[in-house]
């Protein structure tokens, strides 16, 4: 299946997304920090990122924005899982278009199935 990359700094939560997506045979790599979580990018090129957007240190969208500048991360499928509210982002500078995000869920309004679910339609829909 596919190799995802899980930058997400709840380790419970993190937990519970690992052993979901493990039911569907992904390979999981997550990282607490940004730079270990480019670092693991560049060295295993994931074929998905799931992503928080408040993150110690520094901002997920940051990250994205690093990201996207990379012509090989361009297309990247990103799953956005915050405890930001999508309005809340859409209205911001950011905006789904520029950063490319494959899906938004709110964490608050998001079980773990939804979100697994979610993701099998992204991978579906880019042939991983």
């Amino acid at each position: 299946m596919a190799r995802i990359l899980l930058i997400e700094s709840d380790h419970i939560l993190a937990d519970g997304i690992i052993r979901i997506l493990a039911q569907d045979g992904h390979n999981v790599d997550w990282h607490v920090e940004l730079q270990a979580a480019t670092d693991s990018a560049d060295k295993k090129a994931p074929q998905l990122i799931i992503i928080d957007l408040m993150l110690g240190g520094r901002s997920g969208v940051e990250f994205l924005y690093e990201l996207r500048s990379y012509p090989e991360w361009h297309k990247l499928p990103v799953v956005v899982y915050s405890n930001i509210e999508p309005e809340e982002f859409a209205a911001s500078n950011f905006g789904f278009a520029q950063l490319e995000i494959a899906a938004y869920h709110y964490k608050s309004a998001t079980s773990l199935r939804q979100l697994k679910d979610s993701i099998r339609t992204v991978l579906q829909s880019v042939r991983v």
